[in-house]
């Protein structure tokens, strides 16, 4: 037998990033936590960020990513089950995030009386960063988390749930038992809106809801026959169902089980064959008298939704934020331990200017998305309301927008290293497109603004009142503020300029609170490149004045 030829003792090969505090070591969302008043959970950020950058966490995100759920529709004996089965580190991922509430810890003061029924100060803001640390220790079973999440307000207003299934969706104890909800310790929700004739166009969906009994409208049963081209996360305990009733689309809440024990009439078709989010599975399926609870007013059904959409757009803008941050550490890090021509990669010029160009994107991505997080804690403030609505789709649109490019450009800092499956980078390469198509692509989040220029004008006001006043005296913020106000008085041409006025608008806001907040390298640099009069169409130009090397080391998660 031969023997292997040695390899040289120094194989020049960073060391894997792993066994990190992805709290500790991520400096711009530390501070963006802290001022958006998310501060007084610090102490149980940093033990999550150590369980999710340990690498155990992302070996098990490895291990569910590459064994994809999968379907079975009948039993030996030919019964029909639709099961989706997942390999036991997924079960692993959301038993580590249902144990820190990401699914839940927003709402529990649902559960109290009188006084002491308000929220954590400062809740929707940590639960944002505990959130955005679970998507970068495996992202695909961050859909249901935020799913479930986002229904808990729609199911606390309907009297007829609170009792029975409340409690079971703020529970932290994570029960993958496939039984009835009242025989389980928790709960989470799935949703399913989109059909293969509408898409987007929900109102032209044709699956049918009628009355079980004599009894119709809000809280009564209906029986619901049709398709649905997409399901999130078939094997959830109940689902969140659009369809149309008498008066009109109409939300349901059909249950997975019944109370009896058996399946409810939903047939799982197929799982579909999705680019990334592989650990996830999202289905097609068929209503065959699916019994369902309807939640709201009869056709209302959009409208009733729209606020659990509004929730799961931030969960999208966080967890791609955090997708960047995470390609953006795994590229220093492998920067800063490779050595090219004599020098480490990170001291190497052109390399200086690619990585310090992804990290102000990333910062500013990760600015936005807590600051947005900050307008949903604060629901009684005119101002913040406004931020709120007309910034979700705003800060939705732009941040999971720029991911791919981010990601793209990252993996390439880590030449044939990044592209080998071994790597994350793949990984995370084909996960970051689901954010931006996931809960409206871009062309729906441009059109939901323009619907908030048309009918909620003062909120339009407020909001560039705001950052009129977040400019200063910066010439490029001001020139930025003036030009967004140029094509805001030509209402005729906004239908060509949608996707133009929303770019800015993130932009803006980002540019104000990097001025505000930044160290002075980040803040100069961001609003230079990204508004000044220098045409870019990739990183790693335009910064040779800039101070480099700042950048970089703010960014080190070494």
């Amino acid at each position: 037998m031969t023997e292997s030829p040695e390899k040289p003792a120094d194989t020049n090969q960073a060391p894997a990033f792993e066994d990190v505090n992805l709290y500790g070591s991520d400096r711009a969302m530390v501070e963006a936590v802290e001022r958006e008043g998310g501060g007084g959970a610090t102490r149980s950020l940093n033990a999550f960020g150590l369980v999710c950058g340990s690498a155990d966490a992302f070996e098990r995100g490895r291990l569910a990513h590459e064994n994809p759920p999968k379907l079975r529709t009948h039993d030996r004996f030919g019964e029909r089950i639709d099961v989706v089965e997942y390999h036991p580190s997924y079960h692993e991922c959301m038993d580590i995030s249902f144990s820190e509430g990401l699914h839940c810890c927003s709402w529990m003061h649902l559960l109290k009386s009188g006084e002491q029924a308000i929220p954590v100060p400062g809740i929707q803001v940590s639960r944002a960063a505990a959130f955005y640390m679970a998507a970068q220790m495996e992202p695909g079973h961050c859909c249901p988390i935020s799913m479930t999440h986002a229904a808990i307000p729609l199911i606390a207003s309907q009297s007829e749930l609170v009792e029975t299934l409340l409690p079971k969706l703020l529970s932290r104890s994570y029960d993958p038992s496939r039984e009835p909800i009242e025989d389980k310790h928790s709960a989470t929700i799935g949703m399913g809106m989109t059909e293969m004739q509408g898409g987007t166009d929900v109102r032209a969906n044709t699956t049918r809801a009628e009355p079980e009994g004599a009894k119709s409208g809000q809280g009564a049963l209906y029986k619901l026959s049709g398709h649905k081209w997409f399901m999130s996360a078939p094997m959830c305990d109940g689902f969140l169902i659009l369809a149309q009733a008498r008066g009109g689309p109409s939300c349901f809440l059909v249950p997975k089980y019944l109370s009896e024990g058996r399946g409810n009439e939903i047939a799982l078709l197929r799982l579909k064959d999705k680019l990334g989010n592989r650990s996830n599975a999202s289905s097609e399926v068929e209503f065959h008298g699916a019994q369902g609870m309807m939640v709201g007013e009869e056709g209302k059904g959009i409208e009733t939704i729209v606020e659990m959409v509004t929730y799961t757009r931030l969960d999208c803008s966080v967890s791609s934020a955090a997708l960047m941050r995470l390609a953006l550490a795994n590229a220093i890090n492998h920067c800063e331990h490779r050595k090219v021509f004599g020098k480490r990669l990170v001291e190497q010029p052109v390399m200086m200017q690619v990585l310090a160009d992804l990290a102000l994107d990333v910062e500013a991505a990760t600015a936005l998305a807590f600051r947005l997080a900050r307008a949903f804690d604060r629901v009684e403030d005119s101002r913040a309301s406004a931020w709120r609505r007309l910034m979700t789709p705003v800060t939705k649109y732009w941040v999971c927008k720029i991911a791919p490019g981010v990601v793209a450009e990252a993996m390439e800092c880590l030449g044939g290293n990044g592209y080998v499956e071994e790597a994350p980078l793949a990984r995370i390469y084909r996960e970051v497109p689901v954010n931006s198509i996931w809960e409206g692509a871009g062309n729906v989040m441009a059109l939901d603004v323009l619907r908030v220029l048309q009918r909620e004008a003062d909120v339009v006001g407020i909001v560039m009142e705001d950052l009129e006043t977040a400019a200063g005296d910066d010439p490029h913020l001001k020139a930025a503020h003036a030009r967004i106000q140029s094509m805001l008085h030509e209402p005729r041409l906004l239908d060509l300029r949608a996707r133009a006025l929303v770019e800015a608008l993130a932009v803006l806001a980002a540019g104000t609170i990097l001025r505000a907040h930044a160290p002075l390298p980040v803040a100069d640099a961001f609003i230079a490149t990204r508004m000044g009069s220098v045409a870019r169409q990739t990183y790693g130009h335009g910064l040779e004045w800039a101070e480099v090397s700042q950048i970089i080391e703010r960014s080190s998660p070494n």
